[in-house]
């Protein structure tokens, strides 16, 4: 049975040679990406069997990234093994703290590491096998988001089919729900931009189109709120805090 790798890697190089080196294996395929906000993107559109994760990247780290895969209800099972350059014993046991399977230091062997992902897919798969499938439909309130087929349902409405980039920005906001995101902070882990970087009106469109699609009323939204001087969310149910 083929299985699916994200490799993650500021390092297009690097990256490349590992892709290369796992396609030699005929039953594994494999999808790059090149920062932590390009890697969240990924995996949710794709729901990997593994990720080979870097750590010491611009903007996002890895850390940052695993921390936000295990806090999310659809991807915290899809087992990470990371790759670094750093090694120290402190470095290791963060990673594993995170929720790390594994851990190789660079400079690697690539058929080392082709081996050690192979024995974390091995052990993972074994586990699953007792366990239902994850669910692929986030749920937040009324709103039901199909991470398969990219389409929301409000309220048992009609389905209405996102954008990548509209479905990246509602994926973020309703696994986070509860959470109020400045326009800086959803450029930086939507989008990727450094700090201070990219135009918040890119925000401001993505956010209007959504809610033409979504709102009942999108001059009085319901489900996408706006919170004076302090950014976007989308409010958990029944409940009025925000954090």
């Amino acid at each position: 049975m083929s299985v699916h790798i994200v490799v993650v890697d500021d390092d297009v190089d690097v990256a490349r040679t590992i892709e290369l080196s796992l396609r030699r294996h005929t039953d594994i395929q494999v999808s790059l990406a090149f920062s932590g906000a390009e890697a969240l993107q990924a995996i949710r559109r794709h729901r990997p069997d593994l990720v080979i994760l870097d750590i010491i990247m611009p903007g996002m780290d890895g850390y940052e990234v695993c921390s936000q895969l295990r806090a999310d209800p659809l991807c915290a099972d899809i087992p990470i093994l990371f790759l670094s350059a750093k090694g120290e014993i402190s470095d290791r046991l963060e990673g594993f703290r995170l929720g790390a399977d594994d851990y190789v230091t660079k400079p690697f062997n690539v058929e080392e590491l082709a081996l050690r992902a192979k024995a974390v897919l091995r052990r993972t798969q074994a586990e699953r096998g007792a366990r239902p499938e994850p669910p692929t439909v986030l749920t937040v309130g009324d709103m039901a988001l199909d991470t398969k087929t990219f389409q929301i349902t409000i309220a048992d409405r009609q389905r209405v089919l996102l954008t990548p980039v509209e479905f990246d920005l509602l994926y973020h906001l309703m696994s986070n729900a509860g959470t109020v995101f400045s326009s800086d902070r959803l450029l930086q882990e939507v989008w990727g931009y450094p700090y201070d970087a990219g135009s918040p009106d890119l925000v401001r469109m993505h956010v209007r189109n959504l809610r033409l699609k979504i709102e009942p009323n999108p001059q009085a939204p319901v489900y996408i709120r706006t919170v004076p001087r302090r950014g976007y969310t989308v409010a958990l149910p029944d409940s009025h805090e925000l954090r």
